[in-house]
């Protein structure tokens, strides 16, 4: 049996550890299905030979691959390519909130959920943030180093308005792949995508004003609409394409809305993704009532799939969509480095932005420019989707495996966060209280709602984190507890 190995691979294999390189051909192979569930590997000695590296390089990478959920290791047999064959769980229902708007009263429920996952000794299944080893550390700490070595002045001077110049003209230029053409010019920088949406919501409405959200909706969200005095508006959500179009059109014609504001890929906390056609339709819906879309569009560049999602920003004529994001989902959480594109509010965010924070942080923009002009970022970024479908297929087996008859749970085509639904009698703030005691985080469900009593049988989990067996056991815990609860 012979390994398929991509020439490109070859090009850039310098860039990564040498056991990632020798992982990195093996899952393509298995990807491609030259190697297919159920096959035996070369045993260590036999592929040492063949890739020309040392046992332990070759241990490494099989333990790497492991990890991954794409092989599985025999006593006395060998490593083989891990079978697939597993029961599938039924996926959760369009979400049924309330119809009314609502003032939001969640960041006391969120502060003290977040306050018990701080012990650094907790399994953290409940945080969206990807693990520190799948993240590109010791290419951003050289680009650190050498900005502190080549621009020493500049790196401890506030940075102008709009923001890095290099970063924003690497932002238009990856404008191209969400379906844009945007100038560096239409970007502002910002701390994380947080900032850039908390100013979109400064920008387009008033203490009082309704803002239209999907149902659940990601906690931060619901935050900076109850700092900001406003009512939230939730939305139905499909778990597979997002919000309802129906219900939100029925909601415009009911009651002024002052903005809409969407994950339209890979949404927090169901990871739903909503088709182009759909997207179009938002657009050109709210275009309709003059009504604007705050699209959050962190999660895009984590397709699973060949092609990235085009934003709604693509379908915009009119400057009615302001796109946020930001890299801390795919690069570095710590940076804080998010954008901006506001459209036709341009002049208000900036101005908002200059009296908020006056500008971003200046190293941190300048390195993560280097990176994405100095190529590392779209490499980095197949590794990373790879890695993360095979996080979230596994956590998905082991929800399927160890939690009660019933459960149901999202299949996210991208993103790294699942979304359980237990059955109604299990409550996620008693199964939070309990996995706590012993060790375990999660993000239970009523969080997710500006309703403190919605959602109370549902979590999030966080798939960030690559598979090892100390979170196998924390999954087992997990549905044990859940069960002891039904």
């Amino acid at each position: 049996m012979r390994l398929t190995l991509g020439g490109a691979m070859g090009a850039v294999a310098h860039k990564a550890k040498l056991y990632e390189q020798v992982a990195e051909r093996l899952a393509d192979a298995i990807s491609a299905g030259t190697l297919q569930p159920g096959d035996r590997l070369p045993s260590v000695r036999q592929l040492s030979l063949r890739e020309r590296v040392s046992i332990s390089t070759v241990l490494q990478a099989y333990l790497h691959l492991e990890s991954l959920g794409l092989i599985e290791t025999r006593p006395q047999s060998g490593h083989y390519v891990r079978r697939r064959e597993r029961p599938r769980l039924a996926e959760p229902q369009v979400s049924r909130p309330a119809s009314s708007a609502t003032a939001v009263t969640v960041s006391g429920l969120v502060a003290s959920v977040y306050r018990s996952m701080g012990d650094a000794r907790m399994v953290k299944l409940g945080a969206a943030s990807p693990a520190p080893e799948l993240l590109p550390v010791r290419r951003l700490y050289r680009e650190l180093n050498a900005l502190s070595r080549e621009s020493r002045d500049r790196s401890i001077q506030y940075d102008a308005l709009p923001g890095c110049p290099e970063l924003r003209q690497q932002l238009a230029r990856r404008s191209m792949d969400w379906g844009c053409s945007l100038a560096a010019d239409d970007f502002i920088t910002t701390f994380g995508a947080s900032e850039a949406i908390h100013l979109c919501l400064l920008a387009v409405a008033r203490p009082g004003d309704t803002i239209a959200i999907e149902s659940p909706a990601y906690y931060g969200t619901l935050q900076s609409i109850e700092a900001l005095g406003l009512r939230a508006l939730e939305i139905p959500c499909c778990p597979r394409n997002g919000m309802q179009m129906e219900a939100l059109e029925a909601a415009l014609t009911r009651r002024r809305i002052a903005a809409v504001l969407a994950v339209p890929s890979f949404s927090n906390p169901v990871g739903s993704c909503m088709p182009d056609v759909r997207r179009q339709r938002l657009v050109n819906l709210l275009d309709a009532h003059d009504v604007p879309l705050i699209e959050d569009d962190i999660y895009g560049d984590l397709h699973f799939g060949a092609e990235r999602p085009r934003s709604c920003k693509a379908f915009d004529t009119r400057g009615n969509v302001l796109l946020c994001s930001s890299f801390s989902k795919t690069l570095a959480p710590g940076f804080r480095v998010g954008y901006v594109a506001p459209g036709r509010f341009r002049e208000r965010v900036e101005l908002l932005k200059f009296s908020t924070s006056v500008t971003t942080a200046t190293v941190p923009q300048y390195a993560i420019a280097r990176f994405l002009q100095n190529g590392g970022y779209d490499r980095h970024l197949r590794s990373l989707r790879r890695r993360l479908a095979a996080q979230v297929e596994r956590m998905a087996e082991a929800v399927a495996e160890f939690f009660p008859e019933g459960t149901r749970v999202t299949r996210p085509s991208g993103g790294a966060l699942l979304w359980v639904e237990l059955p109604r009698q299990v409550d996620s703030l008693a199964l939070s209280a309990k996995a706590l005691e012993a060790g375990i985080s999660i993000a239970p469900g009523p969080i997710f709602s500006a309703r403190m009593d919605s959602y109370r049988h549902c979590f999030r989990l966080n798939c960030g984190h690559p598979w090892t067996p100390r979170i196998e056991a924390a999954m087992s815990t997990l549905g044990a507890l859940a069960r002891s609860l039904t």
